[in-house]
């Protein structure tokens, strides 16, 4: 995923802002790291590029 994209995405459980952890960069990419809900501080996993925004509860 893009940082830039920081600015449009919001928590689905409770529409806070998210932070991120970047662990793993290429150039503008993050491939892997970790978004952050402020407000309810639910974690959301991004492997290979790809943020998983599945509410806990519906994740396998």
């Amino acid at each position: 995923m893009r940082a830039d994209l920081m600015d449009i995405l919001r928590c689905p459980v409770c529409r806070g802002e998210l932070t991120l952890e970047a662990k793993k960069r290429e150039g503008a990419e993050i491939l892997s790291g970790t978004l952050t809900c402020a407000k309810c501080q639910v974690d959301y996993p991004i492997d290979d590029g790809i943020p998983d925004l599945l509410p806990p509860d519906e994740r396998d």
